[in-house]
């Protein structure tokens, strides 16, 4: 299973980095299963919160077309793909459900409208002892907190950090992994940090599980320094092009 998140899909951008990877990843390993966990979309105008100054939000049609555009790129061979809704993912249907509801049931008002081929839904349990979704608990003990407390594997978004924390108790050995982030981290859609350092890194993950269904330690494709690393290799980089500007 390879599962990414928070790719944040801004309109008018090249791919990034780890979006690049991803698709390179994808072609390399031929998974079964391709999970998109969460905020695929960022909905920068649907916000609940204001305008940051005069910064740029884009129109919701060119959002939506950048993710359609990015997804597509993501060939899943016999994959089967599925989404989870995010925060920011929500923010598409809730808008529509607050100020349009009487357009309710017609096709184009849900976002899952917009990205056919991707199965949506809340959570996906793979093999009855690894949860998917976008989000459980924050903050920098997240991942910790989130296999502590959910007493199975975990695998969730939210937070862009990229991480696997292993745990054993009397129960058996398990992970809570967190997927990064497909976006940049330091992308235009993430102006509200002012610029202040942060955890946060842009990669995603990918989950082997041996015959009998067990997951093996979860895998990371890390974006370090211009160029994305899976599996000890640089799969994509950008340093050439770093060291002309």
């Amino acid at each position: 299973a390879v599962i990414f998140s928070d790719a944040h899909y801004w309109p008018g951008q090249d791919p990034t980095l780890a979006h690049r990877a991803l698709v390179e990843v994808v072609r390399e390993v031929r998974p079964g299963l391709i999970i998109g966990n969460g905020d695929i979309f960022d909905g920068a105008k649907l916000s609940r919160f204001p305008r940051n100054g005069w910064e740029y939000q884009p129109k919701v049609k060119d959002e939506l077309d950048a993710a359609k555009e990015r997804l597509a790129e993501i060939r899943p061979g016999k994959a089967r793909r599925i989404r989870t809704i995010g925060n920011h993912c929500i923010r598409f249907d809730k808008h529509l459900a607050a100020h349009a509801g009487d357009m309710e049931g017609i096709y184009g008002t849900r976002l899952k409208d917009h990205l056919p081929g991707w199965e949506e839904c809340v959570s996906v349990f793979i093999n009855g002892h690894t949860m998917v979704k976008h989000r459980f608990h924050g903050g920098i003990h997240a991942a910790y907190n989130n296999t502590l407390k959910a007493g199975t594997n975990i695998v969730t978004g939210h937070t862009h950090m990229l991480e696997v924390k292993p745990w054993s108790d009397y129960r058996g050995r398990r992970y809570g992994v967190q997927t990064g982030a497909i976006a940049d981290t330091d992308g235009p859609q993430f102006g509200y940090t002012e610029d202040n350092p942060t955890p946060w890194c842009s990669g995603f993950a990918v989950l082997t599980y041996d015959k009998a269904g067990r997951l093996l330690y979860p895998e990371l494709c890390e974006v370090i320094d211009g160029a994305a690393y899976f599996r000890g290799q640089i799969v994509v980089s950008d340093r050439k092009k770093a060291r002309a500007a």
